[in-house]
């Protein structure tokens, strides 16, 4: 085992093609450790799953394993992930056409707007997911999880691989289910509302792990952690409120909206409820505190120092030309640059992001160690 590392979690939120972002830090905290360092607990949702799982299947050499991020994100095209040709899109847009004006006639919409088989297909060719539970039997992994987000029975459904010793939990709203993770798992992680099908995952179809999941932090918490990194992909500075009405917002704008709530907002409020449990607990005595059954989890966070979507904007035209005019179809092009910020994966974006986060982590390095280092 890794001795004073063993409770340390990696907590990998969701953000498309931001996830890119995760790659720089990680690549950044295993070279700021004088001697690299090791996650036993990592959690992943939507991209962060992705993330996670290759970071898990490669446990036993995580620098490899984010060496392996970093040539999957900066070599990653929009068609690797998602069907990005004109015959597609253009039957796509008739679909949703059809289903507004002649929906009454039971003209079906599609089921989505972008199909992302291609990812589906990516995912089987390079993830070595047994090692996963090779790891696990050889102690260097306590356990990963992916959550997803049950439609049909309106749960967060926490899949998780760990050691013996994790139970499964059943919370209001939230569960963890022990199972090998697979591709599907992680499929039904990444079903981006609207954007992406659904995953039949048993008899329930699944959609992306943050819709439904109020309390992000839990799943690491069941793990064993007792610090938590979370690497977020997006930065928290106020937007200035406009001084006049502007534009009614567009279903496009709506949906990026939607997307940062899912990924980021609940998450922050996560953190907000976790550290006032931690302050709570300062206050009271060593007889009071184990009355609680609570035991205090420090985080650290870090998320991108500049807002995400100027990167977006400065690389917007390497998008495909029938995804662009999907976009503007909807209201999704322009303006605030949130959707695209999600469903950019092309190299010159990407990796302006993976640089981004590894410089971030490096202006924070002396906070990362003292974390990294400490005995809680």
């Amino acid at each position: 085992m890794h001795g004073e590392n063993k409770k340390t979690a990696l907590m990998l939120p969701g953000g498309g093609a931001r996830g890119a972002y995760q790659v720089g830090v990680i690549q950044a905290l295993l070279e700021i450790m004088p001697q690299g360092f090791h996650f036993p607990i990592i959690n992943g949702t939507s991209a962060g799953a992705i993330n996670a799982v290759v970071m898990a299947s490669h446990a036993k050499n995580q620098k490899y394993g984010a060496a392996r991020l970093r040539h999957f994100w900066t070599s990653v095209h929009c068609h690797d992930i998602y069907r990005t040709d004109g015959l597609y899109i253009a039957k796509t847009m008739a679909r949703v056409m059809g289903a507004v004006l002649m929906g009454r006639f039971g003209f079906k919409a599609p089921r989505s707007l972008l199909d992302n088989t291609p990812l589906s297909k990516l995912l089987h060719r390079e993830l070595n997911l047994p090692q996963i539970g090779q790891a696990i039997d050889e102690g260097v992994l306590d356990g990963l999880s992916v959550t997803a987000s049950s439609y049909d029975t309106a749960i967060a459904k926490c899949f998780y691989q760990a050691t013996k010793g994790v139970t499964p939990w059943h919370r209001s709203r939230r569960v963890g289910v022990s199972e090998n993770i697979t591709v599907e798992h992680i499929m039904a992680s990444t079903a981006l509302p609207f954007l992406f099908p659904a995953q039949l995952i048993g008899n329930e179809y699944y959609g992306d792990g943050g819709l439904r999941m109020t309390a992000p932090l839990s799943p690491a918490i069941h793990l064993g952690a007792q610090k938590i990194l979370v690497i977020g992909t997006r930065d928290e500075s106020p937007i200035v409120a406009p001084s006049q009405p502007g534009i009614y917002p567009s279903m496009g704008e709506l949906g990026g909206y939607m997307l940062d709530t899912i990924f980021m907002d609940t998450l922050m409020a996560d953190l907000s409820r976790l550290n006032r449990i931690n302050r709570t607990l300062d206050l009271m005595n060593e007889k009071q505190r184990q009355e609680t059954h609570l035991k205090p989890v420090h985080t650290l966070v870090i998320k991108p120092s500049v807002d995400v979507r100027e990167i977006t904007k400065a690389h917007a035209a390497a998008i495909p030309k029938p995804v662009k005019t999907l976009l503007k179809m909807i209201g999704g092009w322009g303006k605030d640059w949130r959707m695209p910020s999600y469903l950019l994966f092309e190299p010159s974006y990407t990796t302006a992001l993976i640089q981004l986060g590894h410089q971030d982590a490096m202006n924070q390095a002396e906070e990362i160690k003292s974390f990294l280092s400490e005995q809680k």
